[in-house]
């Protein structure tokens, strides 16, 4: 075995058995490569990747392979998923060399760590002609290598780089106009989402052009979002016998999968699809929040409630083989049963994709429509096919499972935290907000530190509970980002403020060791981690929002929350100095866009005091009123709250520092909001 083998890491154990003499990134590795003079050749992946997998079949299993890279390099694995700050350098790097990216990653870098080439996939020949071409360029041209790398690392210094702007910024409508105008040209209005193969769901997408759609009474955006939450869930990227979605559709029609499943997708699905519920009440919204909760519960959840990371794309060597289904294997299962359910699914003898005679489940008829078809009451047709979807799911349960990445992120934790929180917003069912509890409260007692510092991974091999409070951890903004906005959802559900207050205490420290007062941005490692070839800022909104635009959001929050004038001043500046950027490519820029739709139609700040608070808070969540933060109970701390407890059960509307008359009904506390 190679220095993997003492990882705790699922996806650097999975190569521990290589011939490759891979090290985890460290001192003795680097130390290695300066020492001896040899190139670096970083290797990036994670546990659920396919191609990862492909790669590692061809050519790190392969001795000859393995022959060249432990001759000319110091090679380094890294899963990305644990060490985002080392990934976010490396792809930067190979995104200016290829104006493309991916995993795995590869990077070839000089000694020093500084990149010098860089792709995603090789082919096996292809990878190792490349190191050899690679290895002998340093030892024939030593200073052109150097030369390029220093060109290549200042590009990556500046790539995501912002300037900051000092003078008054005015945002009105029409800059929403201008931006989701360019939004719009990457509509599909057939198959619903963004652009044409593959397709990603964007959870923050789609949440973005909801808001907008609603406040700015855009019927085109909300019809393209009805479109694309149905086209999804009816589609195959969304598992219809377990729950929950694969990560992308390698199609444009949302068919065939690629079947990994993340809990970072599901659990932002989770709250997009339980916001559109609350402003669309379609059944199938409903079905989908809680068939993927039930997955997540059920798969992906450690026994202290911790939530792991993925399932992986591949079973028994095979892409997707524990989710697909020949005609005859549904037969066997269902008996007579099997014709209506492969109507439902569309199952075919011969197949609907690339395996033969396999089939991946998908639908394209509602319930009523095809109800009609077959002269089948409704309620006879669901009940037929939620019986059989129970017997087809008994029946994958007996299969060889996908593999589990059982890495608990404190980042992917605050994610889904909030999606719980969003779903008992959305539909008043107490076992999602105890889930949630419970994940706050593992949070709070595994991943924060004795000194109050976030820790991204939880290592469940540390059997003593002290010394892993003690022990030295790394995180990063995005654990900070995620896990304070999970916390504040929290607090808007229970009005419990001692939420609020832990999520206030992570962002002292954030501010303390990431922000950069100078830029009005922060960085996205702490002044005090390992200093890498770049110190770099996450800005960009990906299949995850940026960190910045998430701290950007939660100090708005925050800032009205405890009345807190510097955290209201630095997310301003931090919208000011990115809007220059959203026009141009809106989809990169989705959760700064909502922190501008709040700018410009303003926050309501709904306190609801007195003994019944949280059954007025309930009643009030079935409007939609995307622009609100909530606060209130029978007591608080919070400066809103001041002089707003007495005898009875009060809603406060308040919107710039301005509150109106209290009401002691819903209904009326509505008509105080400009729908």
């Amino acid at each position: 075995m190679n220095k993997l083998a003492n990882s705790t890491s699922p996806y650097l154990l999975q190569h521990a058995n290589n011939p490759v003499n891979w090290y985890p990134w460290g001192v003795e590795a680097l130390e290695k490569a300066k020492n001896e003079d040899k190139l670096i050749l970083i290797s990036i992946g994670y546990s659920a990747c396919h191609w990862c997998h492909v790669m590692e079949h061809e050519s790190f299993e392969d001795e000859a392979v393995a022959a060249v890279m432990n001759e000319d390099f110091v090679c380094i694995k890294v899963d990305r998923e644990e060490r985002p700050d080392i990934d976010q350098i490396y792809m930067s790097a190979v995104q200016l060399m290829s104006g493309r990216g991916g995993w795995p990653l590869n990077c070839i870098c000089l000694p020093d760590q500084r990149p010098i080439y860089g792709g995603t996939y090789f082919r096996k020949n292809d990878w190792t002609s490349l190191l050899f071409n690679l290895a002998d360029f340093y030892k024939q041209k030593p200073l052109e290598a150097e030369d390029y790398a220093k060109r290549l690392t200042e590009g990556i210094k500046q790539f995501e780089s912002i300037v900051p702007i000092n003078e008054v910024v005015d945002f009105s409508e029409a800059d929403l106009f201008k931006i989701t105008e360019t939004w719009k040209k990457y509509f599909d209005d057939k198959e619903g989402g963004l652009g044409n193969a593959p397709k990603f769901p964007m959870p923050n997408n789609w949440i973005a052009l909801m808001r907008y759609a609603h406040l700015a009474k855009d019927k085109y955006t909300a019809d393209m979002l009805a479109l694309t939450l149905e086209k999804m869930a009816f589609g195959g990227i969304y598992d219809h016998i377990g729950g929950g979605f694969a990560r992308y559709s390698v199609d444009g029609r949302w068919h065939v999968p690629h079947f990994e499943k993340m809990l970072y997708d599901n659990a932002q699905l989770i709250s997009l699809y339980a916001e559109a519920y609350t402003n669309n009440p379609n059944p199938l919204f409903k079905d989908v929040v809680n068939e993927a909760i039930n997955f997540i519960l059920r798969e992906l959840c450690s026994p202290e409630f911790g939530f792991y990371s993925a399932l992986d794309a591949d079973s028994e060597g095979i892409e997707g083989k524990y989710y697909i289904f020949t005609k005859k294997e549904i037969e066997e299962i269902l008996g007579e049963d099997a014709e209506l359910f492969c109507i439902y699914y569309h199952i075919t003898d011969e197949g609907n994709w690339e395996e033969e005679q396999s089939n991946v489940l998908f639908r394209k008829e509602s319930d009523e429509n095809l109800s009609v078809l077959l002269g089948l009451e409704v309620n006879e047709l669901q009940t037929k096919i939620q019986s059989a979807k129970n017997k087809v799911f008994k029946a994958r349960e007996r299969r060889i499972r996908p593999g589990l990445d059982n890495k608990i992120l404190a980042s992917w934790n605050g994610l889904m935290l909030k999606g719980l929180c969003d779903a008992y917003k959305a539909f008043d069912d107490a076992s999602f907000l105890e889930s949630a509890l419970k994940n706050a409260k593992f949070i709070i007692d595994n991943l924060i530190t004795n000194n109050g510092r976030l820790s991204r991974v939880y290592d469940n091999n540390i059997k003593n509970h002290e010394l892993a409070k003690s022990s030295k951890t790394i995180a990063f903004l995005d654990d900070y980002a995620n896990v304070i906005d999970g916390l504040i959802a929290l607090y808007e559900v229970t009005f419990d403020e001692e939420w609020l207050i832990q999520a206030d205490t992570l962002v002292k420290i954030t501010l303390d060791h990431y922000y950069n007062a100078d830029l009005g941005i922060f960085y996205f490692t702490a002044d005090d981690d390992e200093q890498l070839i770049a110190r770099k800022s996450e800005i960009m909104d990906g299949v995850i929002p940026a960190s910045n635009s998430v701290m950007a959001n939660n100090l708005k929050k925050l800032g009205l929350l405890f009345d807190n004038q510097q955290y209201l001043d630095i997310s301003a500046q931090m919208l000011k100095n990115i809007y220059p950027e959203l026009a141009k490519y809106p989809s990169s820029y989705s959760n700064w866009i909502l922190l501008l739709l709040n700018e410009i139609y303003g926050i309501y700040e709904v306190a609801i005091t007195g003994a019944n608070s949280d059954n007025y808070r309930k009643e009030f969540e079935k409007n939609y009123i995307p622009n609100k933060i909530m606060l209130g109970g029978t007591k608080g701390i919070l400066p809103l709250l001041e002089n707003k407890f007495s005898g009875e059960t009060q809603i406060f509307i308040c919107k710039d520092k301005t509150c109106g008359l209290p009401s002691n009904t819903v209904q009326n506390a509505l008509k105080q909001i400009i729908a």
